[in-house]
């Protein structure tokens, strides 16, 4: 049985930073390529970040410079540092990978 799962998110001021983590089981881990995403009231999910199995990333040029992801590969873990919040960033974060999804962790930027 796959799982994802979130943890990290919570409320923080403009200009925080938070880390998510993503634990994984029930896949192979290290051949997968990873993904956060999110989604804001009223708005459709959009890929944050990805990172590839062997490690080259992209990420939504709203975030470039402010989120980072990374992987764990021993861990079976995918991480996104993100600084320099804004409050257009209020979403909850979805972990991803193939076919699977995360339940989510709220994040929640206050002005």
């Amino acid at each position: 049985q796959v799982q994802l799962v979130e943890s990290g998110g919570g409320l923080v001021q403009a200009g925080g930073s938070l880390r998510l983590s993503c634990a994984a089981s029930g896949i192979i881990f290290s051949i997968n390529t990873m993904g956060w995403y999110r989604q804001a009231p009223g708005k459709q999910r959009e890929l944050v970040a990805g990172i590839h199995r062997y490690g080259s990333t992209n990420y939504a040029d709203s975030v470039k410079g402010r989120f980072t992801i990374s992987r764990d590969n021993a861990k079976n873990k995918v991480y996104l540092q993100m600084n320099s919040l804004k409050p257009v960033y209020t979403a909850v974060y979805y972990c991803h990978s193939a076919l699977y999804w995360g339940q989510g962790t709220q994040v929640r930027v206050s002005s």
